[in-house]
């Protein structure tokens, strides 16, 4: 195998496709836009080998069509009912090989109801869509405070050094919001401090890795002592539950 890469293409106004490279060969991941997708294939001389889809969303399937139309060769993966043009299903617990790259297939219902998770053990990338982000996580349309809370818990007993490869650039917006629940986390000063500084030079705050999530990340420390002292204290009672944590949490976060 090649010398690999991983490239952020960003679409709309705070996506990002991603765009996994070797020897000429490519896999998007999520290209919920075309033209920037098409672009960047054309641009780097790469020709399109998959699709990874990681839900139905609009954002991250819209440009399937238009890309197979120029790209016809290449195969769609992805939960079942995501877009038409899937061409292999893909469940729980699978593997699944693509240029020369071992991926597990993880459901992580939350966001949705068929989301899935893409982890290369070997390289330590995690393609996780709309369900654990830079700070935060997803908002729960489909699925449950209990359906989240259980598939962030499968991602954050990843590797430490796994790096986080989500879909959008919320990442300054969700550090503002973690700094009101835990204040006084010098690691998510640091860390907010750091981002807005890569935002202002117009660079990416991805990916981070599973450590770092750990350490700031309010949706991935909701069984801490310190996180879980703040929603007592706005939620008026102690000894809650961490489903209860955590729903307190994101419905805290929907709201401000």
């Amino acid at each position: 195998m090649g010398k690999l890469s991983v490239t952020p293409i960003p679409a709309f106004n705070d996506n990002y496709i991603w765009c996994i490279a070797v020897d000429g060969e490519a896999l998007l991941v999520d290209p919920g836009e075309s033209a920037p997708a098409l672009r960047h294939l054309r641009d780097a001389q790469l020709k399109l080998n998959a699709i990874l889809i990681t839900h139905h969303h609009w954002d991250h399937v819209g440009g399937v069509d238009d890309i197979l139309q120029q790209h016809p060769g290449a195969k769609v993966v992805g939960p079942d009912g995501a877009c038409p043009q899937i061409d292999q299903i893909l469940t729980d617990g699978e593997q699944l090989q693509l240029l020369g790259i071992d991926f597990e297939v993880l459901a992580v219902p939350g966001h949705t109801l068929d989301h899935l998770a893409y982890y290369a053990d070997k390289q330590r990338w995690l393609f996780c869509g709309d369900t654990l982000f830079s700070g935060g996580c997803g908002r729960l349309f489909e699925g449950t405070a209990g359906q989240m809370l259980a598939s962030l818990t499968r991602l954050q007993s990843l590797p430490g050094d796994t790096a986080v490869y989500c879909a959008h650039e919320y990442t300054l917006s969700n550090l503002q919001f973690a700094l009101k629940a835990e204040p006084n986390n010098t690691t998510l000063q640091h860390r907010y401090n750091y981002t807005k500084k890569l935002r202002e030079r117009g660079e990416s705050s991805l990916p981070s890795t599973i450590a770092d999530e750990q350490a700031f990340n309010p949706f991935l420390r909701t069984a801490e002592t310190s996180l879980r002292s703040c929603i007592a204290r706005r939620e008026g009672r102690n000894n809650l539950l961490q489903e209860e944590v955590f729903a307190a949490l994101r419905a805290w976060k929907d709201n401000s």
